[in-house]
């Protein structure tokens, strides 16, 4: 860690080594900052050759890690300093450009650039004057070095790895039976050869500490195994890959005696004549390197073994897997053992030598300690050896109350496996997977959101110009294949977010990493926070509030701290607005600031003007603040934010008039405030870096931004929602937006809606030259069209839109016939609900032409050559509120019966289609539909009616059946296998929000 912010600090200095040219007719100013920048950065180079060796004896060695404390201490206050450098200049280049296009008198402009001048001056004089204190540290911390006799790079002590052997004691292990099971019919069973590979390479994945190279060894050892193979070899690789080694090892096993050959060619050529004709077992246990170079030559000299030989490694990287050749199906991903075997593990070592009395007398803490391990067998054997010598329940119930790093076993035997992990990775990982100490244990991660984060801490540095938000994905990425993130899936609704979490012993690990430098705070039971002295200087905080008081105003005294995440889950931040002036004021240091609220109504009403003074801040998360009416002025001054959260703050009117002085704004998520905000601010258009622009509403006013303004917005992906689209007269304003163009654009939700309070020129309106005028960029992959007011959708573009795989058309109240839908090959979800004047749904719906319509089957080639509608339609959704119009869903003619239509349907619904007569063919004779779902539709009610209904034995063999709310019919199994069928639109919220508006 102290290396990723020495490296970062070094990287801005060198960019600053020009010294401005405003100061430098002021020669004393000048020569102290060179001077002082030049000696910040040979001292931090100095001490930058030695730090890989000293973070690997940090593990060890406690006067080590307090002398890299003070390092990151200084290196901290470095950045600081100089990012507040950086952000002057930049504010002061804005307001320049901004008075320049203001067009001010000369003498204004004369009396602007001398204040200008005179403020820069004096800030000079302070960088001068903070680095002049901070190179006094770093004298003292140069000479401390020099005591501890660091390694170079070159030649630092790498972490001690043990060596693993086949040999196992079965006693001493509990559970992995089933894994034993599959492992072994993978390696023996014939059938199982990983895809037509001779030599298939099947690998078991996990973290540190739960159990690969224990599992490795009991199919080692199977007795089926055993029979199976000619010959078995047990190699311990570990790090680094020394492919002569393992090659001699090899060799080794065969001959049963050390081998004189050397050079690495006569060595594989031996093996090869060894390997030749026999079936062979080759285990590599803790393999690491990524390097596939060093394992090719290798592989290849034992590719003359006999078909069914087989390799299986070990490690704890999924990338290694995959370079050592190793086939998706082969990949064998290690879980945790349950409760029951964890506590079975534990229970081995706690109670030996206890009577039986002694041990129930302990049953109790004994499952909850269990619990703790959370199934990491590693941990259930430290601290059951720790059990053992505990006597008494006291004894116990501490250890139980007891933070795990707490304890000299797992320092001296628990992390150091977790370290190698750590050790491994590159400094700029090190850095990401360091920060998420300041989450709470077992805390559910979103991964683009923990990107914002690491971006907001200036983690995220690219090559080749990539975007951060790139360069981010690319890290999470590197370490969830590691195993430091668990995949986590929340309920179905919720099932296309994945979500991660990290294992508790991770997070332990982490807090000893980042012991002084990350602090927690809960406030509970009204107890006043009991704080670390050590942790004044911490960086990273966490306030828990437990209670609904205030604030603690212990917090302020981390005036340090450039992360901190209020945990509101419990209480709604209301209570905070007290506190939050002094807050900004004292914590300027601040890069990431949570202060979202949980899913209370009351909140916060206002922002300080105080929060103007975080110059720092990059990340502002205000989410579910749902009395938040305002943003103050001040917040523009922010010229380094670039997330702004503003989801569910559904009172929020306004964003302050100044936004677009906010440059480095890459994330304004406004989602879910429709309802309230009126109008985007003009200047919108500047904020070139944005990527995320959840909401764009549109105004009649001239003094708000236009759909013009979007113009420039190149960047813009995701989602965009533009509503108010009912205000716009000038179809050429939609031509300037230029939506073809933003590439990164997956989903737009277009609203023709007339924003409050403006009068509707709805007459006056062509909403079909205006839907063709915002033609989206072609990757578009959902579009939702609400409150449309032309009689069709004729756009040209909608089905030149090949990834489109879910359309939502709602409330289109003159709408009288359906667009060509079926053309749509990748459509999967379909919703036409609210209201419309559609009378009949016809073949034209399906968007076959009469060509195709008119071509006798007996013509084509195949059945597979048959013309498909809605090839890829899953889900098919039509929910009206009295549609009194449609009366008939045209079914097909015998000479349309060649034509395939939704093959692929799982789910229909039919809502409030009173005088719909009855369904097509297609659909009643569909064998793919599992569920249907029809209400307020007495016709078709009556038709589907159970044995009874004239269309039953049509359907009866569709598995759940639901009319007007009653299940008629339920297959449990094909319920389950297909989940939650229905779907919402994205936009839902227009279903209830917007009625009453026409």
């Amino acid at each position: 860690m102290a290396k990723s912010i020495v490296s970062a600090v070094l990287e801005k200095l060198s960019s600053l080594l020009m010294i401005p040219g405003e100061i430098k007719h002021n020669f004393e100013l000048a020569l102290a900052l060179e001077e002082g920048m030049g000696k910040v950065i040979a001292h931090f180079q100095d001490i930058q050759s030695v730090l890989q060796d000293a973070e690997s004896k940090q593990v060890k060695d406690a006067n080590v890690r307090n002398w890299l404390k003070k390092l990151k201490d200084v290196a901290y206050d470095v950045d600081d300093v100089l990012d507040e450098w950086n952000s002057e200049k930049l504010k002061s280049q804005i307001e320049k450009e901004q008075k320049e296009a203001r067009n001010f008198p000369l003498l204004k402009k004369m009396r602007n650039s001398i204040s200008s001048f005179t403020f820069q001056t004096i800030l000079y004089y302070k960088i001068a004057s903070k680095l002049n204190g901070v190179n006094e540290q770093l004298d003292s911390i140069a000479t401390e070095k020099d005591r501890y006799k660091f390694g170079l790079e070159k030649v630092v002590e790498e972490p001690r790895r043990l060596i693993t052997a086949s040999f196992i004691e079965d006693e001493e292990v509990y559970g992995r039976c089933q894994e034993t099971e599959i492992l072994v019919n993978m390696l023996v069973a014939e059938n199982s050869s990983g895809g037509g590979l001779k030599l298939p390479v099947i690998s078991i994945m996990g973290m540190g500490g739960i159990g690969k190279t224990t599992l490795a060894q009991l199919v080692y050892n199977h007795s089926d195994v055993e029979c199976h193979f000619d010959k078995r070899i047990w190699i311990c690789v570990s790090d680094p890959f020394n492919e002569i080694r393992i090659a001699k090892e090899i060799l080794e096993a065969f001959k049963g005696e050390s081998s004189n050959l050397v050079g690495k060619d006569n060595i594989l050529q031996e093996i090869r004549s060894h390997v030749s004709g026999k079936k062979v077992l080759l285990v590599l246990d803790d393999v690491w390197s990524e390097d596939a170079t060093r394992w090719e030559q290798l592989k290849t000299s034992l590719k003359h073994c006999s078909p069914g030989s087989r390799i299986l490694i070990t490690t704890r990287n999924e990338k290694v897997a995959i370079i050592m050749g190793t086939t998706s199906p082969n990949l064998f991903l290690l879980n945790t053992l349950s409760l029951e075997e964890c506590r079975s593990l534990l229970s081995r070592r706690a109670y030996y030598g206890r009577t039986r009395e002694e041990s129930e007398n302990l049953d109790d803490i004994g499952w909850k300690i269990a619990e703790k391990c959370q199934g990491l067998p590693l941990a259930a054997k430290i601290l059951g050896g720790l059990l053992r010598f505990k006597r008494t329940r006291e004894q116990w119930k501490n250890v139980l109350d007891s933070e795990m790093w707490d304890f000299e076993e797992a320092e001296q035997d628990l992390f150091p496996p977790l370290f190698l992990s750590y050790y491994e990775l590159p400094s700029a990982l090190k850095q990401c997977i360091s920060y998420c100490a300041v989450f709470p244990k077992g805390m559910i991660l979103r991964k683009d959101e923990l990107i914002k984060l690491w971006m907001a801490q200036d983690y995220l540095k690219g090559v080749r110009c990539e975007e951060m938000e790139i360069v981010g994905e690319e890290y999470f990425d590197e370490l969830h294949m590691r195993s430091f993130f668990q995949d986590f899936r929340g309920d179905e609704l919720d099932s296309d977010i994945i979500k991660y979490k990290m294992h508790d012993l991770i997070h332990d690990f982490l807090l000893v990493l980042m012991k002084t430098e990350c602090v927690m705070l809960v406030n509970h039971d009204s107890e006043e926070l009991k704080l670390d002295l050590s942790c004044e200087r911490a960086r990273y905080g966490t306030l828990i509030r437990k209670e609904a008081a205030p604030t603690e105003p212990n917090i302020f005294r981390f005036r340090k701290l450039r992360s901190l995440l209020i945990d509101s889950s419990y209480h709604d931040t209301s209570s905070l607005r007290l506190y939050l002036p002094r807050l900004f004021d004292q914590l300027t240091c601040l890069r990431t600031l949570n202060l979202s609220n949980g899913l209370f109504r009351n909140s916060i009403e206002e922002l300080p003007d105080e929060i103007g003074k975080l110059v720092h801040l990059r990340y502002l998360n205000l989410k579910n603040n749902k009395k938040l009416k305002e943003l103050p002025e001040s917040l523009c001054g922010l010229c380094n934010l670039q997330t702004l959260n503003l989801k569910w703050c559904d009172s929020l009117k306004e964003l302050p008039c100044g936004i677009g002085k906010i440059i480095n704004l890459r994330h304004l998520e406004n989602d879910q405030t429709n309802l309230s905000l009126m109008a985007i601010p003009k200047g919108i258009g500047r904020l070139t870096n944005l990527q995320t622009l959840s909401l764009f509403v549109v105004t009649s006013n001239s003094d708000t931004s236009s759909l013009g303004d979007l113009q420039n917005l190149i960047h813009l992906r995701g989602l965009l929602k533009i509503s108010g689209l009912g205000a716009v007269c000038d179809v050429t304003e939609a031509e300037k937006a230029e939506l073809e163009n933003k590439k990164g654009l997956r989903t737009l939700i277009l609203d023709f809606t007339i924003s409050k309070g403006l009068m509707s020129n709805r007459w006056q309106r062509d909403d079909g030259r205006l839907l063709e005028a915002l033609r989206p960029p072609p990757y578009l992959e959902e579009l939702e069209i609400w409150w449309y007011s032309s009689p069709t959708i004729s756009a040209n573009w909608m089905m030149g839109l090949t990834k489109l795989s879910h359309v939502s058309l709602g409330y289109c109240l003159h709408l009288k016939s359906l667009p060509p839908l079926g053309k749509l090959p990748s459509l999967e979800s379909l919703y036409i609900g609210g209201r419309s004047r559609v009378e009949k749904v016809s073949v034209e719906f399906l968007g076959v032409e009469r060509e195709e319509i008119l071509a006798p089957s007996s013509s084509l080639e195949s059945p597979s050559s048959s013309v498909i509608a809605f090839p890829s339609l899953k889900h098919f959704e039509f929910e009206f509120f009295d549609l009194e119009e449609w009366e008939d869903w045209v079914p097909l003619t015998s000479r349309e019966e060649h034509i395939s239509i939704m093959p692929r349907l799982c789910s229909l619904t039919i809502n409030s289609c009173p005088k719909l007569k009855a369904l097509p063919c297609y659909v009643l004779h569909n064998t793919s539909l599992k569920q249907l779902n029809i209400s307020q539709s007495p016709i078709l009610s009556e038709r589907c009616r159970k044995e009874t209904g004239e269309d039953w034995l049509k359907i009866s063999h569709i598995p759940s059946i639901m009319i007007d709310s009653v299940r008629i019919q339920v297959n449990c199994s094909s319920v389950e296998e297909f989940g939650v069928l229905q779907f919402q639109p994205l936009h839902s919220s227009s279903l209830s929000s917007n009625f009453s508006q026409n």
